[in-house]
């Protein structure tokens, strides 16, 4: 299992830093554009991606009560994506570094105030990933309709060309 994930984790963080070259060459106004959709603008949904994967690691380090970094972050949106960028990594390094033991350990957590939940580790870099590639498809419509044409590829098959 553990060389299955590591490769997807790579292709998670390769595919976040090709759309986030994207991001970065933004304005400001297209940051904060309302296109409609889940999420009021641009700089929303990356937020909401940098905290959901955030969310999901400190979950992995057996944080109790995990911190959405967004909330207290100021920087600018390139910042933002750059500790996006950042988070992605983490995942990577988390995965590379796992003994089987971890890799085969089933997370307990509780989300909202007081729902329980429990699930494996595998399966919470799975749904991270899976998560994220939802989200960047949703950055790829947001970007055609602010009239972007250089929108690069984030397909695991490009990405299994490039390795």
């Amino acid at each position: 299992m553990k060389p299955i994930l590591q490769r997807y984790t790579a292709y998670h963080l390769w595919a976040n830093k090709e759309i986030g070259k994207a991001l970065t060459k933004l304005t400001p106004e297209q940051v904060t554009t309302h296109l409609g959709g889940s999420f009021e603008h641009m700089r929303a949904l990356v937020w909401h991606v940098w905290d959901s994967e955030s969310i999901w690691y400190q979950r992995l380090q057996l944080q109790e009560k995990p911190l959405r970094p967004s909330e207290r972050f100021t920087g600018s949106f390139a910042e933002g994506c750059a500790a996006w960028l950042r988070q992605s990594a983490l995942l990577a390094e988390w995965v590379a570094a796992a003994t089987p033991a971890r890799i085969n350990h089933i997370v307990a957590f509780t989300r909202k105030k007081n729902e329980h939940y429990k699930m494996a580790v595998a399966d919470i870099i799975m749904h991270t990933c899976n998560h994220s590639t939802f989200h960047r498809g949703q950055l790829v419509f947001m970007l055609r309709q602010l009239g972007i044409t250089k929108i690069p590829s984030t397909d695991f098959s490009t990405f299994s060309q490039k390795k």
